[in-house]
């Protein structure tokens, strides 16, 4: 199925997304993405894309509005707001399983930068509604407390000439409690802009969500 523009109807707000259905896909991939993003990121679209032909479902959306994106651009009041993050990440994730559509597919997170402490604390939060996360040069050290009562597989993966945010990761790796990997792409700085390193990034989603999100529709 062709990727579709649509509304996630939340509570208090509507945000935009593109949903790709595929079909038999074992599982359905949410991406967050960090803030000045969003779901037209060409690194997100190229991520996607390598997971629709790996057979997944994705949905990529917006966190924020455009009304809260403009302000936050000014006063930068959200894109540290892990909380608020979270509870957008997982409202959005209870409406997809509340759709006939996705309503029997394993859940993966794809996050990147704060996107990711986003991710872990939605799968913290969620349980075993949640059965595998992956994480893009995230932060996932600002999930805090969250980490510990992860339990979805989980995949952080760092460019090797990202320093600072690879002793993050090395942090945050330590306090996770479940199935875990920390992989380091050489060469790669923070957005992966280095020819051929995002790909790898996508390859290495691609066989995390396969393994793990087809593990739980072989179960089911």
């Amino acid at each position: 199925m062709p990727t579709q523009e649509i509304t996630i109807a939340l509570n208090e707000v509507n945000l935009g997304g593109e949903l790709s259905l595929v079909e038999n896909a074992p599982g359905l991939v949410l991406f967050a993405h960090g803030s000045g993003s969003s779901r037209h990121s060409p690194r997100n679209q190229l991520v996607a894309r390598t997971l629709r032909e790996a057979g997944m479902a994705t949905l990529l959306f917006d966190l924020m509005t455009a009304k809260e994106e403009e302000a936050e651009a000014y006063t930068r009041h959200l894109r540290f707001d892990i909380p608020f993050l979270v509870g957008r990440l997982a409202a959005a994730t209870r409406w997809a399983l509340d759709r006939t559509a996705m309503r029997d597919r394993s859940i993966g997170y794809f996050g990147s930068s704060t996107g990711a402490a986003a991710a872990l604390g939605a799968a913290a939060e969620l349980g075993e509604a949640v059965h595998a996360v992956v994480s893009r040069g995230g932060r996932p050290d600002l999930a805090g407390d969250a980490l510990e009562r992860v339990t979805s597989p989980t995949l952080l993966i760092v460019g090797g000439d990202d320093t600072p945010v690879i002793s993050l990761n090395e942090a945050a790796y330590e306090r996770l409690r479940c199935e875990k990997e920390l992989r380091i792409v050489p060469g790669a700085t923070h957005l992966f802009e280095e020819p051929g390193t995002l790909e790898i990034v996508a390859k290495m989603a691609a066989q995390w969500f396969a393994d793990h999100l087809g593990r739980m529709a072989k179960a089911g």
